[in-house]
């Protein structure tokens, strides 16, 4: 694998040959994060999936490389090493939580070809973000200063419901860290007029999320002119990705359905 996108071994699951491939499923994490919390999600979609994660410098394996200058040059890095991850013909469902789903949302737009369906979580739409938004990654929600705020950190962070013994001082001090060189490269983004995605979309929302407001959440059935679904859990901001269940249970549905989609097509050509 290259640079950007890592993958796991599948532990040669039946059904996954040359001539029938798994399904793909590209997760991109939330500011702060590394990729490597999806690893367990390989083995929970054994046999329904081939995950690969999308690992942004400055965290885990790539530590040591600086972040990019902006959104533009993630987004182009990832969809170009996308095109060689994935195969053609290959169904791909994208998964980005937070910040994760705004650049999931952009390579779905540059991928080469049109994945099966969108899924995001904990994301304002993407007119909520950046220059022309009202705020980026760790501002403020309640302000257009598009400042970093500490207390917006924290809760972005949302590690209330998580093991204390997880997360010493010095633990702490790196994450926040890691979360304002994040929130400096959200502020990069320039939302633009384009065309509506044609694709299915998925939205999850926590209830007890204090950083995203529900019209946030709302505003993504501008974004495509395919099926728009919204889906809500209790829990603070990252809820879904502490409590992922119900979401690898929609994700292992639409991966299916995106190989059956493919067998058919085939069967028929």
């Amino acid at each position: 694998m290259g640079d950007w996108i890592t993958g796991w071994p599948t532990g040669g699951s039946a059904g996954d040959s040359s001539a029938d491939p798994l399904p793909v499923l590209l997760c991109l994490p939330p500011a702060g994060a590394g990729c490597h919390q999806f690893r367990t999600w390989q083995q929970r979609l054994s046999g329904t999936a081939r995950v690969l994660g999308v690992q942004l410098p400055g965290r885990e394996d790539r530590w040591h490389e600086p972040l990019p200058d902006t959104v533009e040059e993630v987004v182009e890095a990832v969809a170009a090493e996308l095109g060689t991850a994935v195969g053609p013909g290959v169904p791909l469902v994208v998964y980005g939580h937070s910040f994760g789903g705004l650049l999931g949302y952009e390579v779905a737009r540059l991928s080469t070809g049109t994945p099966y369906a969108l899924v995001v979580s904990g994301c304002p739409a993407p007119g909520s973000w950046g220059v022309g938004g009202r705020r980026g990654a760790g501002a403020g929600s309640g302000s257009g200063s598009g400042e970093v705020d500490d207390a917006e950190l924290e809760r972005l962070l949302d590690t209330g419901d998580l093991d204390p013994g997880l997360f010493d001082e010095d633990s702490h001090t790196l994450m926040i860290e890691m979360l304002r060189k994040d929130a400096g490269l959200s502020r990069t983004y320039t939302p633009r007029a384009q065309p509506p995605l044609q694709l299915p979309l998925y939205v999850w929302g926590a209830d007890d999320d204090e950083t995203v407001r529900p019209e946030e959440l709302d505003a993504w059935r501008a974004v495509t002119e395919g099926p728009f679904h919204r889906h809500r859990i209790p829990g603070g901001h990252n809820a879904v990705l502490h409590r992922p269940d119900p979401l690898l249970a929609q994700l292992a549905g639409l991966l299916d359905d995106a190989r059956q989609s493919r067998n058919a097509i085939d069967a028929g050509a």
